[in-house]
């Protein structure tokens, strides 16, 4: 097994949320010696430059800039979100009675059968009040605090037989006995190290608490939360900080809100991306013009996790498009742009790969099927330029535990760490030469 798939689940046990996610990047960030950024003030960037910038805590863009100064920029976006359960701003709910349940919300499209009966706790952010300022406060629980409790059988028949759930009925869940009144806000401020008086506001969200496992007939699988898509920003992360801008500005950037439409602004349909941009040519004293032209040359991968074919059922995917775990790098396709590749940057990454040593596959959904889609082509509204879509192939994408295959890891970190260090110069519009 790769060390990667280990150092993989240490992230993902360190990241219990989007805000948790956003933190241990940039810590490791830090660690590797960019500097952090601030939206809020004037940025000094120079040549041979490393840097970071985060906005809301959830959503971070890291740069590295080449000693030759401006130039066009490479860049791989993923994102930090996943599916969850959004806990209320009023959440405390007294059940019959005899227990005390939170009030939620559903978070994305996830598959809610396999939140129930399972050990969960709460994670998020906090606002809290110190004198007359607000401070982001991270928590997480750190314990099997909630739990979704299934119906018995004895009075759901229909369980087994397509049972539609109803989210603000069947999936809130147990926090504690009658007696447990009041206790969630007193233990999210010492979660916070605050008094109970002193949280203003709190975004908080359920997350699984069972471990990743290493499993198969020769460990070739593994599982945890979360893969879709943090094991895209994880191995986004290996490659970018083992490879040297050269020739062009190596750009790391994992945007929030993915699985909600990235319609917020930290999310992919934002200006995030194109602020930074403008901001990092303005500061290596570029023009407008050559601002444009950059981005224009640039080339973009955007890594979201991809279906692998399901074992029990083949007929549900395309015969000749199919992807498989351990099967290697990803590119998506699809007419109707719901994922943004086309010839030239398959062309492009496929090439990346090849010169990586990293297999291929490609995924098309059946024709009379709608597939998902991701935030390649919502930048490409906002940042136009050459993208393509690809990830690793997983089983129960959007489950509250998915699987993936272990030899993935290293592939896409390998097919990145390419893309990032070799030079793609646009000859002209549709003529590129990869060095």
């Amino acid at each position: 097994m790769s060390n990667h798939v280990q150092l993989f689940l240490d992230f993902i046990k360190r990241s219990p949320s989007a805000f948790h996610a956003a933190d241990s990047i940039c810590q490791a960030l830090r660690s590797a010696g960019f500097a952090e950024l601030n939206e809020c003030a004037p940025w000094a960037i120079v040549p041979g430059g490393k840097y970071f910038v985060t906005r809301n805590r959830s959503a971070v863009i890291a740069f590295a800039v080449p000693e030759t100064g401006f130039a066009h920029f490479q860049i791989v976006a993923s994102h930090s979100d996943s599916p969850t359960f959004k806990l209320k701003h009023s959440t405390e709910d007294e059940a019959a009675g005899g227990h005390i349940r939170l009030n939620v919300e559903r978070y994305g499209g996830m598959i809610m059968s396999t939140w129930f009966d399972r050990p969960l706790s709460i994670a998020g952010r906090v606002l809290v009040r110190e004198g007359n300022a607000l401070e982001t406060k991270l928590v997480d629980f750190g314990r099997d605090a909630v739990l979704i409790p299934n119906m018995p059988i004895h009075f759901n028949r229909e369980v087994n037989d397509g049972y539609k759930y109803n989210a603000q009925v069947d999936l809130l869940p147990l926090y504690g006995g009658k007696g447990a009144k009041g206790m969630l806000r007193a233990e999210l401020a010492k979660a916070a190290g605050c008094e109970e008086d002193a949280i203003v506001a709190q975004d908080l969200f359920l997350y699984p608490r069972t471990p990743g496992s290493v499993w198969g007939a020769q460990n070739e699988f593994f599982s945890c939360p979360r893969i879709d898509d943090l094991e895209c920003a994880y191995t986004s992360l290996a490659a970018f900080l083992t490879a040297k801008a050269e020739g062009h500005i190596n750009v790391l950037a994992v945007m929030d809100n993915e699985e909600v439409g990235s319609g917020s602004k930290q999310g992919a349909d934002s200006t995030f991306l194109g602020d930074v941009f403008a901001r990092v040519g303005a500061a290596l004293g570029a023009s407008d013009s050559e601002i444009r032209a950059a981005i224009s040359a640039s080339f973009m991968a955007s890594a979201d996790n991809a279906h692998a074919l399901h074992p029990n059922h083949p007929e549900k995917y395309d015969a000749q498009n199919r992807t498989f775990m351990n099967g290697g790098v990803v590119i998506k396709h699809n007419a109707n742009q719901k994922y943004t590749t086309d010839a030239v940057s398959c062309a492009i990454f496929s090439e990346i790969c090849h010169q990586a040593g990293v297999p291929v596959q490609h995924f098309a959904n059946r024709s009379d099927v709608l597939g998902g889609s991701t935030l390649g082509n919502i930048a490409n509204t906002h940042i136009s330029m050459n993208t393509v879509d690809i990830g690793l192939a997983q089983l129960a994408m959007h489950s509250s535990y998915e699987t993936a295959g272990c030899d993935d890891v290293d592939y896409m970190i390998r097919a990145l760490n390419r893309l990032y260090t070799a030079n793609i110069a646009m000859q002209a519009d549709g003529a590129f030469v990869i060095e």
